[in-house]
């Protein structure tokens, strides 16, 4: 069993503290959901764990197997199988996206597989969620819609079969048909790759496709409360003022 361990993390970002002793601990399989009000600190969560150079730990553990991987640069947390949906993918313009996710297939197995035998797997795993081929051709994320490219990069995380998936908003810009194909999706690869997942979402809509093991909720960078559904439902109902003290 896989375990990502978060251990009093505090960061800061230029010099401000944004996190102040997050406690947090995933399991291989466990879903966990991670809500709270614009600005708490959910995506300078993700940025910490996975190493960007803006977030400065300050203090505490990031654990993946019993390892300390806190100072580990991002690839190396990327190859131990930890994997990082953003929240807002930058397009980069004259790289193919077919050219990316071979390249990152063959450096997070350490292999030389044929381009072509990559690309079959991709195409094969696009229909999981509904990514059109003709993308795989266009720049990276280029001139990709909203949904485009949360389904593109759950394509990615299918691709990889990481042991823990931090997933930054999967549900902010898409359909109810993205909504579902991310879900399933999501779902399909915890069954086969017993991922366990860290899930950021401002909103429900993806716990009814969904049923979350945890739900957390983070702000001014602490969890102030963690429960099971019937927290999430609480803070549909009455908002996060109704369970912040």
């Amino acid at each position: 069993m896989t375990t990502l361990k978060i251990k009093n993390l505090h960061v800061q970002v230029e010099g401000r503290e944004i996190l102040k002793g997050v406690n947090l601990e995933i399991n291989s399989r466990e879903i966990h959901v991670l809500m709270g009000p614009n600005g708490s600190g959910k995506t300078s969560l993700s940025l910490a764990i996975m190493g960007h150079p803006k977030y400065k730990i300050t203090e505490g553990q990031i654990l993946l197997d019993g390892e300390d991987i806190t100072n580990l640069e991002t690839y190396e947390k990327v190859r131990k199988g930890l994997f990082l949906a953003f929240q807002n993918p930058i397009e980069i313009s004259g790289v193919k996206l077919s050219t990316l996710l071979v390249a990152e297939y063959n450096r997070i197995y350490g292999s030389s597989t044929q381009p072509l035998q990559v690309i079959s797997q991709v195409k094969e795993l696009s229909k999981t969620v509904g990514v059109s081929d003709s993308l795989l051709n266009r720049g990276i994320f280029e001139g990709f819609s909203g949904g485009e490219k949360k389904r593109t990069e759950i394509l990615q995380m299918l691709l990889m079969k990481p042991k823990i998936a931090i997933l930054d908003e999967p549900d902010s810009g898409v359909d109810v048909d993205g909504l579902k194909a991310i879900s399933n999706a999501i779902l399909k690869l915890r069954e086969e790759n017993n991922t366990g997942y860290l899930i950021i979402t401002h909103y429900r809509r993806i716990l009814e496709h969904i049923n979350a093991d945890k739900v957390h909720v983070l702000y001014k960078g602490k969890i102030v409360a963690s429960g099971g559904m019937e927290l999430a439902k609480l803070i549909d109902e009455k908002g996060y003022e109704g369970i912040i003290k």
